[in-house]
């Protein structure tokens, strides 16, 4: 008997991979662009010189370079976001989750050049997204909250606080790395989940716990 195959269950053909291909080299010589320098005098031509792909393929993919860049945004939020998800899956302390969050976040310096460049220069404007870290960190803190580990009245204004320490100390690590050192970034979570109503004992505990995927987290 021949069965039939769903059409949402077909393989990608051919075409629609090599689109999916160029759509993602579009997207990576973006990042790169907003890693290296501002975007507004990038131009198309640049964008596909770098992706290695023919000019009249940019259209096919994205109506301007506006919305390429802010898909390669998204692109590196949800990146991130994913990343934080997988090293902590295993942590049932909220605190312990969201310190880890900010330690691996602020060591993105040294693993992750790229991604701490982008969040330091685009960071703030996402604050309120609907991907990446911002809606995984409010989501971590509702759960500390719950859990009696964080003493906090107003959620957004954790996350606001939390947010605003984390990428001006992105920005001061790429700026100065003499200065910031790997274990700032354990001092800066210590110091959020102070803000958050943990006493200084239990604040540094958890802030100094062994990392997960390692001490740099690079899994």
């Amino acid at each position: 008997m021949l069965m039939t195959v769903r059409s949402d269950q077909r393989p990608a053909s051919r075409l629609e991979r090599r689109k999916t291909r160029t759509r993602q080299a579009l997207i990576d010589a973006a990042r790169e662009f907003l890693a290296r320098q501002g975007v507004a005098e990038v131009s198309i031509q640049e964008l596909t010189e770098a992706a290695d792909v023919g000019f009249g393929s940019f259209y096919n993919h994205f109506g301007s370079k506006d919305e390429l860049f802010q898909a390669a945004i998204t692109d590196v939020l949800e990146e991130h976001g994913q990343f934080l998800d997988r090293l902590t899956a295993d942590l049932a302390d909220p605190a312990e989750v969201f310190a880890a969050s900010v330690r691996l976040t602020g060591r993105m310096v040294d693993t992750h050049p790229q991604m701490a460049r982008i969040l330091s220069r685009t960071g703030l404007q996402y604050l309120d997204s609907e991907v990446g870290l911002a809606p995984r960190a409010l989501r971590d803190i509702r759960r500390g909250i719950e859990a009696g580990r964080f003493h906090v009245t107003n959620p957004i204004v954790a996350l606001a606080g939390a947010g605003g320490s984390l990428l001006g100390f992105l920005q001061v690590r790429l700026a100065q790395p003499g200065l910031v050192d790997e274990d700032a970034c354990d001092e800066l979570a210590e110091q959020v989940l102070r803000m958050f109503g943990m006493d200084r004992e239990a604040a540094h505990a958890v802030a100094h716990l062994p990392l997960p995927g390692g001490s740099a987290g690079t899994t």
